[in-house]
């Protein structure tokens, strides 16, 4: 078991700050440490448990921060061996924690766009195939999985499968994607701040929209109205449709993730979120 005094986050962090202190935050996941240094600046280190993830969001930081400059912390120290990053803290609330329905919400959906926006616009390539192919194999994939542990229905898996032919054969835009883009990982504060990059990669433009329209907007579709308007483009029709495919993937990883994790809600997003799908 890890002990403060061998934390690979607290030395890493006492490493390039020198002394530091640790502030309880339990909506932290046990992964990730909230630290002050003696100057009184606030740090975030962060452990991942696959290599994986680590690596993908140290290149995020590092290939495409550019683009976001303002909105998202700097590395600060890593350590490849143990996985570990230190990060600058941005300044803000987190917006899953802001009022439903209060202006404040509202204007970090904006916001939300906005960056967004200006990320997808700077690396953006105009409609490719080879995206579509690879996210059709792998919601198949996930269909799979979700069929040998017997959570849908056949004709719930034909449905998802033409999902899946659908994203085979279509060409779209392809940008870097955050791929959690969802308030949890956005801060409302003097400026708009972005975490939690270990996802992201480039990926179908229209995908970043999905964890959105599906866990957010159904219900309040004024928050879709404020996000594209500070995206600066609504989706047209085509892309409204194609933005249901990929809600096919996010039903199936809910599905299969709720199951493999027993968490209920994530079950009982996942089987809303089917039940929609034409």
């Amino acid at each position: 078991m890890i002990t403060l005094s061998d934390d690979p986050r607290l030395n890493l962090a006492r490493g390039a700050l020198g002394a530091v202190r640790v502030v309880h935050d339990p909506m932290l996941p046990p992964r990730v440490l909230r630290l002050v240094s003696a100057d009184g600046n606030e740090f975030f280190a962060k452990q991942h448990s696959e290599r994986g993830r680590y690596t993908r969001e140290l290149h995020a930081y590092l290939a495409w921060g550019s683009h976001l400059i303002g909105h998202v912390p700097r590395v600060v120290g890593r350590q490849d061996r143990t996985c570990t990053l230190l990060l600058t803290a941005v300044p803000g609330v987190r917006v899953d924690t802001v009022a439903p329905g209060s202006p404040e919400e509202e204007q970090a959906h904006y916001e939300a766009g906005r960056v967004l926006g200006n990320l997808h616009h700077a690396t953006s390539v105009s409609r490719t195939g080879a995206v579509g192919t690879e996210l059709a194999q792998r919601l198949r994939d996930w269909i799979a999985r979700a069929g040998r542990a017997g959570l849908m229905s056949t004709i719930e898996g034909e449905r998802l499968s033409h999902h899946a032919d659908v994203l085979a054969n279509t060409l779209m835009d392809s940008a870097v994607c955050h791929l959690d883009y969802q308030p949890r990982n956005w801060l409302l504060g003097d400026d708009f701040g972005l975490c939690d990059f270990e996802h992201m990669r480039r990926d179908a433009r229209i995908r970043d929209f999905a964890r959105l329209e599906f866990r957010r907007w159904q219900a309040a579709p004024n928050l879709r109205t404020a996000f594209f308007a500070g995206y600066g483009e609504p989706l047209n029709d085509t892309e409204q449709r194609l933005l249901e495919s990929f809600g096919a993937i996010e039903a199936v990883t809910a599905l299969v993730r709720g199951h493999e994790q027993e968490d209920l809600a994530l079950s009982t997003h996942g089987r809303t979120v089917l039940a929609r799908l034409a």
